[in-house]
C-alpha cells in the first residue's frame, strides 16, 4: 500500500483532501478511475457547494455519500466553521467509499480535518463507511426487491454533499434491481445516489449535488423525477456552459448541474410563490462572477406536466421564450402525425447492408445521421464510410419505410454546434427508390395512414432549425440525445403557421439559419402580437 503524504505546515483540511486525492489518483490506473467512477472535486467548485447549506442548529449530521479524497466534506466542515455567524458547534460527517485504497486516504483527510476544526473551536466528528452506499441504504426507497431490508430507523441527515460516481447500470446489477422501482433501462448510478440520498434526510434538510444534466429531462428518468421531486423542492440551480472545465483534471466531456433542494414531504403546503434562484458559469474558475437570477419555482419545474422536466432558464430570453413556446396548442398529435426513431440497427443487420447497389432493382438508399445537415439531405456521402444501401431481401421488408415525405432530425448532436437541433426535409421521389432505410441515430416525423404535404415538411424543419426552438430545447435538456419523446410533447404553433413558413421557404434560393430566423420570427409576430418581447429575443 502506498504511504499516504502528510499535511504540509500551515495547510487547510480542504486543500489537503484535494492535494492527497490527486496523489492518489496519479497511482491507479485509468481503468480502475472509470470502474469506481472516481473524478475528483476541484476546491473552487466544492467550496461553492458548501458554501449553500445552511443549516439553523448547532449540532448537524452530514452525509457525503461518494467522498473520495474527503474535499466536498472538509469543504463544508470549513464552510461552517468560518462562518462569521457560526451556529454549528458539533459537526458529525458520515462518509462513504467504497475504493479501500481511496478510503484510507479519506480517513487521512477527515482526521486531519478534526484535528484543525477542533482547535478553531468546531468538534468535528467522523465515520467512514466501506460499503456499498447504494446496497446498504435500498430498503430506503421502499422498492419491491426481496434482497435488501430497510435498516432499523435509518439515521436521517441534515444535509447531503455530493459528487457521485456516474456511470451506467446493467439491469442485472443489485444496485439497479434494488431500484427498479424508480429507474428504467440501464440506469445511472449518480441517480440511485440522489434517490437514496433524499430519502436519507431529515425533513427541511438540504441536498448540494453536481451531476450530469441527463436526469433533468427525458424518458430515462422520468420515474426517478417522479421519486425525487415529490419530496424534493429546488432551491437553487447552477449550470456548467462548458462541457470539460468542471472535471478538466479528469478530462471529462458533459454537460454538468449542481442542484440545491430541501426535503418538504408535504407537497401540499407548498408555497404557490415559491421562487428558485438559477445561475450559469463557464466552469469552476468564473464561479466568483456569476448572477443569479431569482425565478418562479413552477418556471422551471411543473409538477402538474407529466415527466417533471427541470428546466434551467439562465437568462430573460429563456423566460420569454418559455412563455411564448408554452402559450401554443399545437402538437404532433393534433395535427395528426407521429414521430419515430430509425428503425435500422446496423449492427443487427449487418448482412443486408452494402456499400453499393442498385436503388431501382435491388437496394434502397440507407439515410444515416451524417447525411442530414441543417434543411437539407446530401445522399450519397463520398466520405462517409459507412454501408449507405440496404438490399430489399424480404427479411429487410419491416426495417424499411415506404417513400413519402417526412421530416428528419437527428437524435444526437454536439454541444458546440451552434444549433442543438438539426432538421431536414426529405421529399418522396427525391432518391429515386420506392423503399427508403433511416438509421437508428435519426428521428423521422411522418403522418400515419397519409404522407406530410411539401408545405407542413418544409415547414416544420425551419422551424425546428430556428433560434427560437433551440433556444426552448437548451432550456429542457442538456444531453446531446434529441428524444423522439420530448419531440412528440414539444409545443407547436398552429399549423397554418407552419405551412406559410414552409411556403416562404420553399421560395428561398439559399436556406441560412439567418434567413429561417427572420422568416420564423416575421410569421410569429403576426400570430402573437402580444409576445413580440419574447419573439425578438428568441
Amino acid at each position: 500500500m502506498f504511504e499516504i503524504p502528510n499535511p504540509l505546515p500551515g495547510e487547510r483540511p480542504t486543500a489537503y483532501a484535494d492535494r492527497a486525492g490527486r496523489w492518489y489518483a496519479e497511482r491507479v490506473s485509468p481503468a480502475h478511475k472509470k470502474e469506481y467512477g472516481q473524478y475528483l472535486t476541484p476546491p473552487p467548485l466544492a467550496n461553492f457547494m458548501a458554501s449553500h447549506l445552511t443549516p439553523d442548529k448547532s449540532s448537524v449530521r452530514i452525509l457525503d455519500p461518494g467522498a473520495g479524497a474527503g474535499v466536498l466534506a472538509c469543504a463544508v466542515a470549513e464552510h461552517f466553521a468560518q462562518s462569521p455567524k457560526r451556529k454549528v458547534r458539533h459537526l458529525l460527517i458520515e462518509a462513504y467509499e467504497t475504493d479501500t485504497g481511496l478510503a484510507a486516504v479519506l480517513k487521512s483527510s477527515l482526521n486531519f480535518l478534526s484535528s484543525v476544526l477542533g482547535q478553531e473551536g468546531l468538534l468535528v466528528e467522523t465515520r467512514v463507511v466501506t460499503e456499498d452506499f447504494i446496497l446498504s441504504n435500498a430498503g430506503i426507497l421502499g422498492t419491491t426487491a426481496t434482497l435488501f431490508h430497510a435498516p432499523e430507523g435509518p439515521a436521517r441527515f441534515d444535509a447531503v454533499i455530493s459528487n457521485p460516481p456516474y456511470f451506467k447500470l446493467p439491469k442485472s446489477d443489485p444496485r439497479a434491481r434494488a431500484a427498479a422501482e424508480i429507474v428504467h433501462g440501464q440506469p445511472n448510478i449518480y441517480a440511485l445516489f440522489m434517490a437514496v440520498s433524499a430519502q436519507l434526510l431529515a425533513p427541511q434538510g438540504q441536498l448540494v449535488f453536481i451531476t450530469p444534466r441527463s436526469f433533468a429531462s427525458g424518458p430515462y428518468f422520468r420515474r426517478f423525477r417522479q421519486h425525487f421531486f415529490e419530496t424534493m423542492r429546488p432551491e437553487k440551480v447552477h449550470i456548467f456552459e462548458s462541457r470539460r472545465e468542471a472535471f478538466d483534471r479528469d478530462n471529462i466531456l458533459q454537460e454538468n448541474i449542481i442542484i440545491v433542494a430541501r426535503r418538504d414531504d408535504e407537497r401540499s403546503q407548498r408555497e404557490e410563490n415559491a421562487n428558485v434562484s438559477v445561475s450559469s458559469s463557464e466552469g469552476f474558475r468564473d464561479l466568483d462572477k456569476i448572477k443569479p437570477r431569482v425565478v418562479p419555482l413552477d418556471s422551471i419545474l411543473d409538477l402538474r406536466v407529466a415527466g417533471n422536466i427541470l428546466r434551467v432558464p439562465t437568462t430573460e430570453a429563456d423566460d420569454q421564450t418559455q412563455r411564448l413556446v408554452r402559450s401554443w396548442d399545437g402538437s404532433l398529435h393534433a395535427f395528426g402525425m407521429e414521430i419515430s426513431t430509425g428503425p435500422v440497427v446496423p449492427f443487427r443487420c449487418h448482412e443486408l447492408l452494402a456499400s453499393t447497389g442498385n436503388i431501382a432493382a435491388t437496394h434502397a438508399p440507407l439515410l444515416w445521421m451524417q447525411h442530414v445537415r441543417s434543411m437539407s439531405i446530401r445522399w450519397p456521402a463520398l466520405r462517409l464510410k459507412k454501408p449507405q444501401y440496404m438490399r430489399r431481401a424480404e427479411n429487410a421488408l419491416p426495417l424499411l419505410r415506404p417513400d413519402k415525405t417526412y421530416v428528419l432530425l437527428r437524435r444526437f448532436s454536439a454541444k458546440e454546434e451552434r444549433r442543438r437541433l438539426t432538421a431536414a426535409p426529405l421529399i418522396g421521389g427525391t432518391l429515386g427508390s420506392p423503399w427508403l432505410g433511416i438509421e437508428n441515430h435519426l428521428n423521422y416525423i411522418y403522418r400515419p395512414g397519409g404522407e406530410l404535404t411539401q408545405d407542413e415538411a418544409w415547414g416544420l424543419a425551419a422551424f425546428y432549425s430556428s433560434e427560437l426552438m433551440d433556444r426552448y430545447f437548451r432550456v429542457l435538456n442538456g444531453s446531446t440525445q434529441v428524444s423522439a419523446t420530448e419531440l412528440r410533447s414539444m409545443p407547436l404553433p398552429p399549423l397554418s403557421v407552419i405551412k406559410r413558413l414552409g411556403q416562404k421557404v420553399r421560395q428561398l434560393s439559399t436556406i441560412g439559419n439567418d434567413q429561417l430566423d427572420t422568416l420564423v420570427k416575421a410569421l410569429l409576430l403576426e400570430t402573437h402580437p402580444d409576445e413580440r418581447k419574447a419573439v425578438a429575443l428568441g
